[in-house]
């Protein structure tokens, strides 16, 4: 079982960074994948990020709209993935949630069994 808690939501104006972190615990960072998703008001869940890795190689997968705007770190040691988020903009406003563990396709939200409970960002014009 894998839990996995996000942090970092906030209120930002457009232009603005900002980095959300998802923390794992209940299994070992070895060869793995995660994902980030968001759900702004009145919408379906979108995809937004995904990142794989192995001990040879890491791949990360992103939405067209965040592409060059949006990075997907992480930190084996902290059992941690983080979305960096810069140049925000008002559409990017939304609960954003983790995810892991995916056993199909990366932007598919039915892929993954295990979720964060989300965080808020709000971007203001």
């Amino acid at each position: 079982q894998v839990q996995l808690v996000e942090s970092g939501g906030g209120l930002v104006q457009a232009g603005d960074s900002l980095r959300l972190s998802c923390a794992a615990s209940g299994r070992t960072f070895s060869a793995y994948a995660m994902g980030w998703f968001r759900r702004a008001p009145g919408k379906e869940r979108e995809f937004v990020a995904a990142i794989s890795w192995s001990w040879r190689s890491e791949s990360t997968h992103y939405t067209d709209s965040v592409k060059g705007r949006f990075s997907i770190p992480r930190d084996n040691a902290e059992n941690t993935v983080y979305l960096q988020m810069n140049s925000l903009e008002p559409g990017d406003t939304a609960v954003y949630y983790c995810a892991a563990d995916p056993t199909g396709p990366y932007s598919d939200s039915a892929s993954y069994p295990y979720w964060g409970q989300g965080t808020q960002v709000t971007v203001s014009s």
